[in-house]
């Protein structure tokens, strides 16, 4: 069974580990020196994305001290002739219309529109005048002058360095032009734009860490947080399950997250054979041919669910997964949900991956498929051993999404009083970890 009811507190005190380093890290966050009370433009994903990313995340905390001007970029992949494209394109265009909206104390959201089609020169060059006049109008309606630019979205390469910013910030999530759907040309060529522009760059994995400091010697190693107050929440043993999955057969392997190319559906067909009397819960948008799909008594796709929700089906968790097919994104990834799932107590089994394996004190990591089955037979065994359960807690507890932030913040304001200075101080070379 999962251990919804350990609530283990510290020797020390009356607070749990995770309460101590929230406190913590709040409190750091709150003491840390404004840029000089800078606007921020962020330039992210969709707000109301399906997944909440590191994007959603840094903005939210961000918002803390700075007004934020979340821009939604449009995304790289071209549209496909889908009803489900065709909504999201006339939403994008009725919210560009709207003008900011306010999502969040400090926090208002913008929606940029361009034409989805970067493989022809021609759009690349319209879209880059439609974007760049976009920004500054919404600059001048809302009084900006001197902002901070904050890039994640590499498409809107055009714009560093031409927003009259103090400071410009490329922060990596991933190997762009590997993901798929993407003109992997086009995207290279902006990638590196923007990070050849940036006053300065995080990455998310230190897979990438090497090529961008050749770039860009500004470069920092950042990897992802974790919302811990909100998937702490899977320990509660107060809290409920949801009704959809409470009838399942217990031990439940479960995995949240976007069902795609990347995801290993060979290998999740190959366990839930081997183990027919356990069942394997998939929880997500599944974006693969029907074919691809197991069909088996014991594998449920259930479909997406709210953000807000997934604790409550973590707790429903005896393990979690993630399967991953090794391809260049993957290898370059850093699954925020990997930390999701630790922050929850539960155990992990991952194939291979550099994040999986700079978590490998906590995580059982898969070089195959028998060491995936013989790893989630032994996380299984070990769900409820409390100590196990303390080990997960504590490693989540090191990486929540204030403590991240507070860093990057650090940083930033060192490079801002840098160019206050006039000083172009190549910084020592990056260590990743």
């Amino acid at each position: 069974m999962p251990p919804t009811q350990y609530r283990r507190q510290s020797r020390h005190s009356g607070e749990l580990p995770r309460e101590r380093e929230n406190r913590g890290t709040t409190e750091k966050l709150r003491n840390q020196k404004p840029f000089c009370m800078a606007t921020i433009l962020y330039f992210g994903n969709d707000w109301n994305a399906e997944n909440r990313t590191s994007s959603h995340h840094i903005a939210r905390r961000l918002a803390k001290l700075h007004d934020v001007y979340y821009i939604e970029c449009p995304g790289m992949r071209a549209p496909q002739a889908s009803g489900r494209d065709f909504r999201r394109i006339v939403q994008k265009l009725w919210r560009s219309l709207r003008g900011p909206r306010a999502v969040m104390p400090g926090l208002k959201v913008q929606t940029l529109v361009q034409v989805p089609l970067h493989r022809f020169a021609l759009v690349r060059w319209l879209n880059a005048r439609l974007i760049y006049w976009s920004v500054r109008w919404l600059m001048w309606r809302q009084g900006i002058r001197r902002p901070i630019a904050w890039f994640v979205a590499p498409h809107v390469a055009s714009l560093v360095g031409r927003l009259d910013e103090s400071l410009s910030v490329y922060y990596v999530t991933d190997d762009h032009a590997s993901m798929p759907g993407m003109d992997r040309e086009s995207m290279r060529r902006m990638d590196e734009r923007l990070t050849r522009g940036a006053d300065l760059v995080f990455v998310a994995s230190d897979t990438l860490l090497e090529a961008k400091t050749a770039i860009n010697p500004h470069t920092h190693y950042s990897p992802h947080g974790v919302d811990l107050e909100h998937f702490g929440r899977a320990c509660d043993p107060a809290g409920r399950v949801p009704d959809d999955v409470q009838g399942l057969r217990q031990p439940i392997v479960g995995f949240f997250g976007l069902v795609e190319r990347w995801i290993d559906l060979d290998l999740v067909r190959y366990l839930a054979e081997q183990r027919p009397h356990w069942t394997f819960l998939m929880i997500g948008r599944v974006a693969v041919a029907p074919e691809r799909v197991p069909q088996l008594a014991n594998v449920h796709f259930i479909g997406k669910r709210a953000y807000e929700e997934l604790p409550d089906y973590g707790r429903a968790f005896t393990a979690a997964i993630l399967p991953f097919t090794l391809t260049p994104e993957a290898w370059h990834a850093n699954p925020l949900k990997l930390l999701e799932y630790l922050a929850m107590g539960r155990p992990v089994v991952s194939v291979a991956i550099p994040a999986a394996e700079r978590l490998g004190d906590v995580i059982q990591v898969a070089h195959n498929r028998d060491e995936f089955l013989a790893g989630l037979d032994e996380a299984v065994r070990q769900a409820s051993n409390p100590e196990a359960v303390e080990r997960r807690l504590r490693r989540a507890a090191a990486a929540s999404w204030d403590s991240r932030v507070a860093e990057v913040l650090a940083l930033v304001q060192a490079r801002l009083e840098e160019k206050a200075a006039g000083v172009a101080a190549v910084p020592a070379a990056p260590k990743a970890g």
